[in-house]
């Protein structure tokens, strides 16, 4: 029985280019994983990854597998490797990086080596997460400084409002839009200067939610605002 299971054990030729690591950083192996080769099955489901992530794994060349018939195992050293690369993409790792990690743990020459190579990695990736945070909060700042703003002015109409928000000033201003009189003639009837006259319009579109006085005319009319 021992003798047709050895016989139907086939290297991957990546098994036979890799290098081979002497040495890895400490990282925990799953407790229910099984004691010396082991099927992908029993891999991903002790790594709580799928068989995919596997075959993808091993196109990086970061692991490689073994046949045993039509079946893929891995040797003791994949799973240990298998075990640093979990830890490193549970820290968020990019590919690349952990494929630049391991290159350079296959020149460690003792394991005090390795875990500081392992330490480095990630202490970088704490800085990473760290300057992700800063900007994290700084962006929620912004948006809670926008909200903030927002919540002090006068929500814009929609088209479930009338133009009760509006004041006596901007409904005449409005009225005198949809009659198709210029923002000059509008200052003028109004009484205003020129550029009182453009804040006054601008305000009126920002609260009809439009992009320019020719939507903001059409939104009034729709709601009744105004009649043309």
């Amino acid at each position: 029985m021992a003798e047709g299971y050895k016989h139907g054990f086939t290297p991957d030729l990546a098994t036979k280019a890799r290098p081979r690591h002497r040495f890895l950083p400490s990282a925990a192996l799953p407790a229910d994983l099984p004691r010396g080769r082991v099927a992908i099955a029993d891999m991903a489901n002790a790594f709580g990854v799928t068989h995919r992530t596997l075959h993808f794994y091993e196109e990086k060349g970061l692991i490689s597998a073994s046949r045993i018939g039509l079946m893929r195992v891995y040797e003791p050293g994949d799973v240990m490797r298998m075990a640093v690369i979990n830890a490193c993409r549970e820290a968020g790792m990019a590919v690349a990086v952990i494929q630049d990690l391991m290159t350079d743990l296959v020149e460690a020459d003792s394991q005090e080596a390795a875990e500081a190579l392992f330490r480095d990695a990630l202490v970088t990736r704490k800085r990473e997460l760290s300057a992700e945070m800063s900007t994290l909060h700084r962006q929620m700042q912004q948006v809670s400084d926008l909200l903030d703003r927002e919540a002090t002015e006068d929500p814009p109409l929609n088209d479930n409002q009338s133009g009760s928000t509006l004041t006596d000033q901007e409904l005449r201003c409005l009225a005198l839009m949809a009659a198709g009189l210029s923002t000059q003639r509008i200052a003028r009837t109004l009484d205003l200067r020129d550029d009182a006259a453009q804040s006054l319009e601008a305000g009126i579109i920002q609260k009809f939610h439009a992009n320019n006085r020719f939507q903001a005319i059409a939104k009034a009319v729709m709601l009744g605002v105004v009649q043309v």
